[in-house]
């Protein structure tokens, strides 16, 4: 993967680029694709769910659906042989560092899908937004605190 990230720069910023931020564009780059198939999970919950536990409900449950696969998904691939202890424990733990990412992404969402009708209509905008919103501060929490 940082082969890849180093040919797609362009030649004169090569030599500046060093291994260890080449190895966070990387890890980064995997997050992103692991957030990507959570999308995907949090959003086929949301449809799944919201005609029995509403927009909230379903919101909630996605999010827990979603953070739980990408947790999973990260730990195989994003950090391999990253962090340490038992499973449940590291669980508990991404899920607890996440929190202020999970104000950021559900606050994002819950705000949409209530002032903005389109958004209740078609929640994937608002788990989309979420997502974008909470991205960052979860890569730098996991990264600094989960899979270390």
């Amino acid at each position: 993967m940082q082969t890849i990230l180093l040919r797609l720069l362009p030649r004169g910023l090569r030599p500046s680029v060093t291994p260890a931020r080449l190895i966070l564009a990387a890890q980064f780059v995997r997050f992103g694709i692991v957030g990507a198939i959570g999308f995907v999970v949090d959003t086929a919950t949301v449809y799944g769910l919201r005609s029995s536990a509403g927009l909230y409900g379903a919101g909630v449950a996605g999010y827990m659906t979603a953070a739980s696969s990408n947790w999973a998904l990260n730990r195989m691939w994003t950090f391999r042989g990253r962090g340490s202890g038992p499973a449940h424990r590291q669980w508990a733990l991404f899920m607890i560092a996440n929190l202020g990412g999970f104000v950021l992404n559900r606050g994002t969402y819950a705000i949409l899908v209530t002032y903005l009708p389109i958004a209740a209509e078609q929640p994937v905008i608002a788990i989309f937004a979420g997502v974008i919103a909470g991205l960052f501060l979860n890569f730098t929490l996991s990264r600094r605190f989960v899979f270390r």
